[in-house]
């Protein structure tokens, strides 16, 4: 299986935190971003490929192509950081056979069906339910907006 050394869940995908800290905290040098929508929208890839640092490779991939990829045998020095905007793509890619340790959970958005669940976080009811749902299969789940930032576990915040 592949090294993912970082899998975030943050809506705004590739910004500053990314790109200064936590790229830097876990030497990350490929960027796997999973959403099947964002696949289809190359202009959205090309923007967010020109926000990524230099040196560092960023691909779009649906669920279903990451976990093939993921699958593969990891590369000598690849260090992969998996970006997704929802809870649910990683459930899915958990229920396809990729194991994962710890998630961290950072910026989501208030939406019309969101409500605020913590600083900087806003989650459905539905997607709660999903992080409950991944916390239940054994992966810690941790609020942390940057590395230096201590990290809260997202099951005291259900």
């Amino acid at each position: 299986m592949k090294n993912m050394v970082l899998i975030r869940i943050d809506d705004r995908l590739i910004h500053g935190q990314v790109v200064t800290q936590w790229i830097k905290d876990t030497n990350g040098n490929r960027i796997l971003i999973i959403d099947d929508e964002l696949v289809n929208n190359r202009m959205m890839q090309r923007i967010l490929k020109a926000a990524a640092p230099p040196g560092i490779k960023v691909e779009v991939m649906t669920v279903d192509d990451a976990v093939t990829e993921l699958k593969k045998d990891a590369a000598p020095g690849e260090n992969i950081v998996i970006l997704v905007k929802y809870p649910e793509v990683l459930e899915r890619m958990l229920d396809a056979g990729i194991s994962m340790k710890k998630i961290v959970l950072g910026g989501m958005g208030l939406t019309a069906d969101r409500k605020k669940f913590n600083k900087n976080v806003a989650a459905s009811e539905e997607e709660v339910a999903c992080m409950k749902r991944i916390v239940s299969k054994g992966v810690t789940m941790e609020f942390q907006l940057v590395p230096a930032e201590r990290a809260v576990n997202v099951e005291k915040l259900f």
